[in-house]
């Protein structure tokens, strides 16, 4: 199969000036600092982004459709495509506006950046699962806890040797609680699935403008998206935000030790060498999912939690 050339900027210019009547006179600059740069900023209004192989061109299609079907529902602002094509042949790239603000990596979010998050949950929620469906958006079954336990138990030993966690607080998330915050049937819901710092677009004041990053999304639990929320913004936070959606104490939790088992397992990993995700968010991650909240044991839960 032939590889398709990496674009540089000169590609990134030449489909720019197609695309805008101004383009050739945009400041036009890789987003991040990757060796193979694929996501550009085109002046302060617009971002450019180019699919690096075909699975992410389809993911990049479904992903224009899927935006303007959940935008009605959300209170918060989603990136609208003013071109999309072809960069190359069969690799896909779309024009976006940019949504002002900065990245959740850098603002803390505010008491009203939570209702934000809370909109955003109850909105995702709110979406026609069927209607996903027809844009191809994939079904995915409930993880498993017992076996995310598991494994984020070796990664604990791991971390707790290079002085990294203690690995006694995995303890609190015993064998029975795991079974009994198993993921509740006929609980599928449109999940973002991509819900990091860098998807949420924050105002200075800790307010939501936006989230990105729909390429991810399917059909699924909804635990997957508060875990997604609690290393993003933290685990109070993220709690917060999805009781003030309308979800009870099991989700709640079940979200909060996904997302604590999860922060465990990528950090140990990276130490380990996998991967090359810089570590200060992944440790930064670990932290947010591991602030302590009010609602810490699993108790007796209700059935209709």
């Amino acid at each position: 199969m032939t590889q398709a050339t990496t674009p540089t900027a000169d590609t990134v210019r030449r489909l720019v000036r197609s695309l805008l009547p101004d383009g050739g006179r945009s400041d036009i600059r890789p987003v991040g600092t990757g060796a193979e740069p694929f996501t550009w900023y085109v002046g302060t209004r617009h971002v450019l982004r180019l699919a690096p192989d075909r699975e992410a061109s389809v993911r990049q299609r479904r992903e224009l459709r899927l935006r303007d079907v959940v935008r009605p529902y959300l209170p918060v602002a989603v990136p609208v495509g003013i071109a999309h094509g072809e960069w190359a042949s069969g690799l896909t790239y779309t024009l976006d506006t940019l949504i002002p603000g900065g990245s959740g990596e850098r603002h803390d979010v505010s008491a009203v950046g939570e209702a934000d998050l809370a909109g955003l949950l109850t909105g995702l929620r709110e979406v026609p699962v069927r209607q996903a469906g027809v844009l191809g958006v994939p079904r995915a079954a409930p993880r498993s806890l017992e076996a995310l336990r598991a494994a984020a138990a070796r990664a604990a030993e791991r971390l707790g040797a290079a002085d990294e966690f203690d690995a006694a607080r995995l303890h609190q998330l015993g064998a029975p609680a795991a079974v009994q915050l198993g993921a509740q049937p006929g609980a599928a819901v449109l999940v973002h699935h991509g819900l990091t710092g860098e998807h949420l677009v924050l105002n200075a004041d800790g307010r939501v403008r936006g989230v990105l990053g729909w390429t991810d999304a399917l059909v699924g639990d909804p635990a997957e998206d508060i875990a997604g929320l609690a290393r993003a913004v933290g685990a109070p936070a993220a709690v917060r935000a999805a009781t003030l959606a309308g979800y009870g104490a099991r989700p709640c939790l079940r979200g909060l030790w996904l997302a604590r088992c999860d922060a465990l397992i990528h950090l140990a990993d990276r130490l380990r060498g996998h991967g090359n995700d810089p570590l200060p968010p992944l440790r930064s991650q670990l932290e947010r999912a591991w602030e302590a909240i009010l609602l810490e044991r699993v108790t007796e839960l209700r059935d209709d939690d």
